[in-house]
């Protein structure tokens, strides 16, 4: 089972809605709890931003032997980059995304409800397939394939490419 968290006031609506299309695609049962997490452990006030991988290991801790998809609203980073995405545990229980930078209107466009649910599936995906052990892909199609600019996550599908679903299987 895969269950999924917001974490810093995401609607529920929204985790709902990617639970819903978690499930399809991967086949596998998706379920959100229905209490959040507050981010705040994880700020660091000199950047501005939250560090993702202090939140994972928080969400490794609350898995209890199923998958744990943390879902936030929040700017994320680890130290090497600017920013992230998301990040997960390659094969381990807990993958965490973010929708800050999935949102139309964090690049001065206008809010498009549809364009975020695409984006969160295919980022949520993406670190969801590092828990089942699966590294980066080099089908830029594929939802495993690396993301480090908003237009590369657009050009993704929304499925895996067989050679990774292969792995999945």
């Amino acid at each position: 089972m895969i269950q999924i968290v917001g974490i810093g006031g995401v609607a529920m609506g929204t985790l709902d809605g990617l639970a819903a299309r978690v499930a399809r695609d991967l086949r596998e049962s998706c379920r959100v709890r229905t209490v959040g997490i507050d981010p705040e452990f994880a700020f660091d006030p000199t950047r501005g931003q939250y560090h993702s991988t202090a939140i994972l290991r928080h969400l490794a801790g609350l898995a209890a032997g199923d998958r744990l998809l943390g879902v936030a609203a929040v700017d994320l980073y680890v130290p090497i980059f600017t920013f992230v995405y998301g990040e997960a545990q390659l094969g381990g229980p807990a993958a965490l995304v973010s929708t800050h930078r999935l949102r139309p209107e964090f690049y001065g466009e206008a809010a498009n409800g549809t364009v975020l649910a695409g984006r969160l599936l295919k980022e949520s995906l993406h670190e969801l397939g590092h828990t089942y052990g699966l590294r980066h892909c080099q089908d830029w199609s594929c939802p495993m394939a690396t993301s480090t600019a908003i237009e590369r996550l657009d050009w993704k599908g929304e499925h895996y490419c067989d050679a990774c679903w292969g792995q999945l299987a």
